[in-house]
């Protein structure tokens, strides 16, 4: 059983995950000011890849790299790449407390994709949670008569890329450490982007300062894969689970203290609705997991 120390814990490493994952992309989209989206994304997953790569050495996990690129290893990591190649365009262009809310909605895709290819049962509460979860980041979108525009279209896509990469990533085998499996999704991405810039962008040099930037976000971003991870060994995934929202609370916090823009109201319900929605989800899942199951009749 697991300690309510423990899990204290857990919740703390996942709190601070989720604002090392949103500083990354804070200063991923100070650089996208300045350098074009896909060499931003390039150079952060060379940064990406050596410090992930020490760490994973550092642990002892080098003899198992080669085991993350197989077919199931290679097919998350694809749709990871063209997530995170969506995401970095529609960050140059959104505010990055409305992106990464839009990219929140990822869970309630994953449980319908999860319906559709397991055939597991979704449920009506599940269903109204993921209604309230889509009308909320409708609202962030703020379609206009001319539709959704393209920056929002690219979240959304990326948002569906994540609920794929994680359908695919439940076939990976849990005897591979999840940090490997990140190394390995890093250098995919490093070479997607990779091959992109060398296709679509011009090369600019990077200043020492968005040299930096990278390099930070690079560390950064390692550090929140790695905080994760711990958080979910430390703690309950239960208790901890719910804590995996505070994405868009930081995100909010650095859209004011670092971009000097507050989402307007419409876009603020927006994304109370999707925290609601997948908080909702989390603790309905909790309260019938702890539904005594009902007696059989001799």
């Amino acid at each position: 059983m697991t300690s309510a120390t423990s899990n204290l814990r857990g919740i703390a490493a996942m709190l601070f995950a989720t604002a090392s994952f949103v500083a990354c992309d804070s200063f991923m989209k100070l650089v996208t000011e300045a350098l074009p989206p896909f060499e931003v994304l390039f150079l952060r997953g060379i940064a990406a890849t050596i410090c992930c790569g020490t760490l994973v050495l550092a642990l002892g996990h080098g003899r198992l790299v080669g085991r993350c690129f197989n077919k199931g290893a290679l097919l998350r990591a694809f749709f990871e790449t063209a997530s995170v190649l969506c995401y970095v365009v529609a960050l140059a262009s959104m505010p990055i407390a409305d992106v990464i809310a839009i990219i929140q909605t990822a869970p309630l895709v994953l449980i319908l994709l999860v319906a559709l290819v397991w055939r597991e049962a979704v449920g009506r509460w599940r269903i109204a949670f993921i209604a309230i979860g889509f009308a909320g980041a409708l609202l962030v979108a703020q379609p206009t008569t001319d539709g959704l525009s393209s920056a929002a279209l690219l979240a959304f896509a990326s948002a569906f890329g994540v609920a794929l990469r994680d359908v695919v990533g439940r076939g990976i085998p849990s005897t591979i450490p999840a940090l490997v499996v990140t190394f390995s999704t890093v250098v995919i991405v490093m070479i997607g982007a990779g091959v992109m810039m060398l296709l679509t962008d011009e090369f600019v040099m990077p200043s020492p300062r968005h040299a930096l930037y990278l390099l930070a976000a690079g560390l950064l971003v390692t550090i929140g894969h790695l905080g994760i991870f711990m958080a979910y060994r430390l703690g309950a995934p239960g208790v901890i689970a719910p804590f995996f929202y505070s994405f868009a609370v930081w995100a909010v916090v650095a859209g004011v203290l670092v971009f000097h823009e507050l989402p307007n109201p419409i876009a603020l319900l927006g994304i109370a609705a999707i925290m609601a929605s997948g908080l909702g989800i989390v603790l309905f899942d909790r309260r019938i997991s702890r539904m005594p199951a009902p007696a059989v009749q001799e």
